[in-house]
């Protein structure tokens, strides 16, 4: 049981490095691609290399009549209008600025899994959500200031609350469905779903000279990284550990976002920075403790009995 979970986490861990990356790569899609254009390129792509993985494997299933409308749901808040609010955020914040806003996830995740799901979280596991947050705001701090256009912050608060919603019903239908099936039909649905977008807002601005393979190569990156292969792990990871657990991971997006534009871009990594990193990482291993571990440690630094 011990070995099958270290492979969700690290899945879990993984997946949450490539979303981290998919920040810089948009960014870097963006100088050649309108937002609309990256998203649908990314999931056409996505698409295609599923339905081949799954279709070779046979792994694919069939969505039940009764789930139709749960998966349109499902496609609908993720990736159709998370992928709007974040790509057009992106737009008007950095990367790193945009990568902490979306770690906010946790924060919300949990009240809505007690909500809909009856999740039950220990008083570990908000201790870690909460202080694992409070390290994000320390990597976002810059030189006595937080500094972001509002309309970016607003866009990309809108893609968290579709990200909270998707998160809910995934677990709903993670029981009924395998992480590859789920992915398969989300992306695809989305594609569709984008085109009209497509037509009628970035169609006018394409260029056709922009469509090189150096342009492309990010957007390649977006697909088979971002939008396939951390879903399906993300999905296993819903599915094993809940869904309020598992977002808890979010929080590690921003950290290694900074990481990799301090080896990759030579941003600076202060001392301030880095402080969050590890409150990040300290937090994240609080929030999957048990209660027990809390309450041990309390009867032995006080030698009173931890009472409920």
């Amino acid at each position: 049981m011990k070995h099958k979970l270290f492979w969700v986490y690290t899945g879990i861990v993984l997946a949450m490095v490539f979303w981290a990356l998919s920040f810089v790569w948009f960014k870097m899609a963006n100088e050649h691609f309108p937002p609309v254009t990256i998203v649908l390129m990314r999931l056409v792509v996505s698409s295609l290399f599923l339905w081949f993985f799954s279709k070779g494997t046979g792994m694919l299933q069939r969505l039940e009549r009764r789930d139709r409308g749960a998966i349109l749901l499902l496609t609908l808040f993720n990736p159709f209008l998370y992928f709007i609010g974040e790509s057009y955020g992106l737009t008007y914040v950095s990367s790193t600025v945009g990568a902490v806003i979306i770690s906010t996830i946790p924060l919300f995740t949990p009240f809505a899994a007690h909500f809909f799901l009856r999740e039950r979280l220990t008083v570990m596991n908000y201790l870690g959500i909460f202080l694992s947050f409070g390290g994000v705001f320390l990597i976002l701090y810059h030189r006595g200031s937080w500094t972001a256009r509002w309309e970016g912050i607003a866009l990309l608060l809108f893609a968290v609350f579709c990200a909270v919603a998707y998160t809910i019903l995934l677990a709903r239908l993670s029981f009924r469905y395998n992480a590859l099936s789920l992915v398969t039909w989300q992306n695809t649905l989305g594609a569709l779903l984008f085109v009209p977008l497509f037509l009628a807002v970035d169609l006018p601005k394409v260029e056709l000279d922009a469509f090189t393979l150096k342009n492309l190569l990010p957007v390649l990156e977006l697909a088979l990284f971002a939008s396939s292969a951390a879903f399906v792990l993300f999905a296993v990871g819903v599915k094993k550990l809940g869904a309020a657990r598992t977002n808890i991971f979010s929080n590690l997006i921003p950290a290694i976002t900074a990481l990799f534009a301090w080896f990759l871009l030579a941003d600076p990594l202060s001392l301030l920075k880095a402080a969050g990193i590890l409150i990040v990482i300290t937090g994240l291993f609080l929030a999957q403790a048990k209660d027990t571990f809390l309450r041990k440690t309390f009867q032995k630094i006080s030698g009173i009995p931890f009472q409920e």
